[in-house]
C-alpha cells in the first residue's frame, strides 16, 4: 500500500501505540501541470493501446467505464494527427490547468442554519443509513491532517500531485492552505474552539490534484474525480476551476455522478460578470455555488450564470488553515459549505441525485436573480427538516425512436417511477433538442400510490430524418410537491434514402389509323434496395393523363413493358419510378 492511501484515523491510531510518527517520503506523482501535455479520449480499448504507443511518454490512463478511456501523456503533432484520424478516437486537447478558485466566522455557519441540525444530532457521521457515515472527498491542495479541528475527522487521502514542504505528512497533505480551508467549512469537528463546519463527523478525504500554487492539470483533476468514485465516496467537493472546458474532466464528472457521487463546485470568482460560470461547476452533473455576502447580497467577486444551482456564503468566510485559521473571500469557500450539508444528507439515506433534488427545492429564496442564486441559498435545516421517504424517484427512463410516415420524428419514453410515502402524483415529460435547446414536446400524466410505470409518445414536428439529437427529461412530483427527475438521449435517424434510378427508357411505336400506341420498355434500380412501383402515363399537350399502366417492383433492380395507347393526341409518354422511403425520379418523352 503506498503512503498516500494511508487512512489519517488508522495512522492515529497505529502511532499512539507504538509511541511514534512516521513522515513520508517526498517520492511520488508528477507536477501539477505540464503545457506540453495532450490528452486522448478514446471509445475503445484497443484505441486506448494505441495512444499509449504514439506517446513519447505516458502521464497517465483515465478509465470512466462505458463512456470511454482517457490517455494523457506527451505527443508529436503527428502522433496526434494519425490519431485523430482513428474513428475510435473521441477527441484530442491540451491537458490544460485548473486553478484554486480564490480564498471565510463561520458566520456562514450560521446563516445556512447548520448550527439547527447540530442541535438535532446531525453531525454527517451518524451511520443514520446503516452504511457507515458520509465520506467527503475536498478534492484540492491537500489537507492538513494534523489540524486540532480536523484530524479527528480525517481518512484516507490520494495525492496525484505530491506535497511539498515541512508540514507533508504525507504525499496529499496540505502544502497551499485553500484545500485546509475548504476542509474545515465543509467538516470542521464540533469540540467547542476553533470553528465548526457544516458537517461536523464526516470522514474527510484529501484528493490533492492541485500545487503548492494552487494550479492542476486536467488529466490530474480527472484523475481525482475518477478515484473518488471508485472509492465509493458520497461527495466530491471542488473548489476548483478554469474558465475553459476539458472534455476530460467533463467525462470523469459523468463517471463519478453515474456511479453516485454528489458532484459540488465553485462557480467562479470572474465577478461582476453574467453567463461566466466556469468548469467544471457549468457541467450538468455537477452543483454550481455562487457566493453571497453576510447581508445576502451577491459577492462582488461571484461569477454567475444560468448553471447556478444554489448560493451560500462565501465572502469573508472564517476557516482553519495550516496551523491555523484564516479569513478568506470566494467562491471557494461557498462551495464546501453545500458539500457538508450534501454529506448530511447522504449519511441519511439519499442518494446523489435526491440529495441535489433537495438541497435545490429547500434552499431559500434572498431575492436575487436565477442566474446569481439559482434555487436560492442554502437552508440546511431545511434540508434536513425533510424525511428521506418524502421524495419521490424516476427508477427507469428510456426513450426509443418510433418509424412512421407523416414527417415527424415520434419517440417512445418508457418511464417507471415510485414514491416511499405512496402518494404519487404526476409525471411531466419534456422532449427538447440538444442544438438549441428548445422544447419540441411535453406531455403530463396523472399518477397514483406508491409505483407508476407508462411509455409517453414525443413528438418533434417536421423533423423526421433530421438526424438531431433530443433529451428527454422525466419529473415525478408527490402529493405532497416532491420532486425527482432523471434524463435520457435519443436520436433521430438521419434521412440516408437515395432516390432510385431509370437506366434504361425506350418507346417503340405501335399506332395504326385508329388507336396512337406505345410500347414502353424500361429499366431501374436503386442503391437502397426499396425499389416499390414504376408507373408509366400518356399525356396530352396539356399534361392531362390519357392512359396508364403501373408495375410493383421491389429489391434494388427491375425491367418491364408497358402498352399504353389512346384515341385522342398524345404528346408525350413519361416514365416514374418510386421507392419505399417516397423517394421518385421522372422522365419523359415526346411522341
Amino acid at each position: 500500500m503506498s503512503r498516500e492511501d494511508i487512512s489519517r484515523r488508522e495512522f492515529i491510531a497505529g502511532a499512539s501505540l507504538s509511541g511514534f510518527a512516521v513522515v513520508a517520503a517526498g517520492a511520488g506523482p508528477a507536477s501539477a501541470a505540464n503545457t506540453e501535455r495532450s490528452i486522448v479520449g478514446t471509445s475503445t480499448k484497443s484505441a486506448t493501446d494505441k495512444a499509449k504507443k504514439q506517446a513519447e511518454s505516458v502521464h497517465r490512463v483515465l478509465e470512466f467505464g462505458d463512456i470511454g478511456d482517457a490517455v494523457a501523456g506527451k505527443f508529436s503533432e503527428e502522433a496526434l494527427e494519425n490519431l485523430e484520424k482513428n474513428p475510435n478516437v473521441r477527441y484530442t486537447e491540451a491537458d490544460g490547468q485548473m486553478e484554486a478558485i480564490g480564498e471565510t466566522l463561520p458566520w456562514g455557519i450560521d446563516r445556512v442554519d447548520a448550527d439547527e441540525v447540530h442541535a438535532d444530532g446531525e453531525t454527517g457521521g451518524d451511520d443514520t443509513d446503516g452504511e457507515g457515515g458520509a465520506d467527503i472527498a475536498i478534492i484540492d491542495t491537500g489537507i492538513d491532517d494534523d489540524h486540532p479541528d480536523l484530524q479527528a475527522n480525517v481518512g484516507s487521502g490520494k495525492a496525484y500531485v505530491n506535497c511539498r514542504g515541512s508540514n507533508c505528512n504525507y504525499p496529499w497533505s496540505d502544502d497551499d492552505n485553500h484545500g485546509t480551508h475548504c476542509a474545515g467549512t465543509a467538516d470542521a469537528v464540533d469540540n467547542s474552539k476553533g470553528v465548526i463546519g457544516v458537517s461536523t463527523a464526516a470522514t474527510l478525504h484529501a484528493v490533492k490534484v492541485l500545487d503548492n500554487s494552487g494550479s492542476g492539470s486536467f488529466s490530474d483533476v480527472a484523475a481525482g474525480i475518477e478515484y473518488t468514485a471508485d472509492q465509493g465516496w458520497d461527495v466530491g467537493s471542488m473548489s476548483l476551476g478554469a474558465s475553459s472546458g476539458s472534455q476530460t474532466v467533463k467525462d470523469a464528472c459523468q463517471y463519478a455522478y453515474d456511479k453516485g457521487v454528489l458532484l459540488v463546485a465553485a462557480a467562479g470568482n470572474d465577478g461582476p460578470c453574467s453567463d461566466c460560470v466556469g468548469y467544471p461547476a457549468a457541467y450538468s452533473t455537477v452543483i454550481a455555488v455562487s457566493s453571497t455576502d453576510s447581508d445576502d447580497t451577491l459577492s462582488s467577486f461571484s461569477s454567475t450564470g444560468s448553471e447556478v444551482e444554489l448560493a451560500a456564503p462565501g465572502g469573508d468566510v472564517y476557516s482553519t488553515v495550516i496551523g491555523g485559521y484564516d479569513t478568506y473571500s470566494g467562491t471557494s469557500m461557498a462551495c464546501p459549505h453545500v458539500s457538508g450539508a450534501g454529506a448530511q444528507l447522504m449519511d441519511n439515506g439519499y442518494t446523489n441525485t435526491e440529495a441535489r433534488d433537495q438541497l435545490t427545492s429547500t434552499a431559500e429564496n434572498i431575492g436575487l436573480s436565477s442566474n446569481e442564486q439559482g434555487n436560492g441559498l442554502l437552508d440546511v435545516a431545511a434540508a434536513l427538516g425533510g424525511s428521506t421517504d418524502g421524495a419521490p424517484t424516476v427508477d427507469s427512463l428510456s426513450a426509443s425512436e418510433v418509424e412512421t410516415s407523416d414527417g415527424d420524428a415520434e419517440f417512445d419514453a418508457d418511464w417507471s417511477v415510485s414514491d416511499a410515502d405512496g402518494d404519487l402524483s404526476s409525471v411531466d415529460l419534456v422532449l427538447t433538442q440538444d442544438s438549441d435547446g428548445s422544447t419540441e414536446d411535453s406531455a403530463t400524466v396523472s399518477v397514483s400510490g406508491d409505483t407508476a410505470s407508462g411509455t409517453t409518445r414525443l413528438v418533434a414536428a417536421g423533423d423526421d430524418g433530421s438526424g438531431n439529437s433530443y433529451t428527454v427529461e422525466a419529473t415525478v412530483t408527490d402529493g405532497a410537491g416532491n420532486t425527482g427527475s432523471d434524463t435520457a438521449s435519443v436520436s433521430e435517424t438521419e434521412s440516408t434514402s437515395s432516390a432510385p434510378a431509370i437506366d434504361t427508357f425506350s418507346l417503340t411505336d405501335n399506332s395504326n389509323p385508329a388507336w396512337e400506341r406505345y410500347t414502353v420498355d424500361w429499366a431501374v434500380s436503386d442503391s437502397d434496395g426499396d425499389l416499390s412501383s414504376v408507373t408509366v402515363e400518356m399525356l396530352d399537350s396539356g399534361g392531362s393523363v390519357l392512359d396508364s399502366a403501373s408495375t410493383s417492383v421491389s429489391g434494388s433492380s427491375a425491367s418491364g413493358s408497358d402498352e399504353v395507347r389512346t384515341k385522342g393526341n398524345a404528346a408525350e409518354i413519361e416514365l416514374t419510378v418510386t421507392d419505399d422511403a417516397g423517394n421518385s425520379t421522372a422522365d419523359s418523352k415526346s411522341v
